[in-house]
């Protein structure tokens, strides 16, 4: 039996193929270089990225509940919960039952995590000049990923 197959469709198996040619790659990439180059920085004031993120999110909006920070850092609360753990062993963050209602954990920074925040100062600059964009250019990309983010948990098919 003669074979039905192109030479069109070797080229399109031969660009679906290439790697690169993968968004998700190319973000699964760009995630990896990124937190590869906070790693010595976080390194050297004793925090892990996801440490950070928790400690940048009680910076921005202060005292927050285990649920608000899971909803705010797109984390589950298996993964949540021991990494806030890890904070209050090292004296960053403090964990209470909420008086009105037992349920709620509320997560605030301790004198320590707030005073952590000066010595975290020098990582935003420090790593604007390692991915060495414009500001235009990185506005664009954060937007751009805002909104894939929101299109693929909140759109069509999510």
């Amino acid at each position: 039996m003669p074979s039905t197959h192109t030479v069109e469709d070797e080229t399109q198996e031969e660009t679906f193929t290439r790697l690169d040619d993968f968004l998700c790659f190319v973000l699964y990439s760009a995630h990896r270089a990124v937190t590869n180059a906070y790693r010595p920085l976080l390194d050297e004031i004793g925090l892990t990225y996801p440490q950070y993120l928790v400690l940048v999110a009680l910076y921005e909006n202060g005292p927050s509940s285990v649920k608000g920070l899971g909803a705010k850092l797109h984390l589950d609360y298996g993964t949540l919960t021991p990494l806030l753990k890890r904070l209050e062993t090292n004296g960053l963050v403090q964990r209470r039952r909420r008086a009105d209602d037992e349920r709620s954990v509320q997560v605030s920074l301790t004198e320590e995590g707030t005073a952590l925040r000066r010595r975290a100062r020098t990582l935003i600059p420090a790593m604007g000049a390692a991915m060495g964009l414009t500001t235009q250019e990185e506005d664009q990309i954060k937007m751009l990923l805002r909104r894939l983010t929101g299109n693929l948990t909140e759109g069509p098919g999510a």
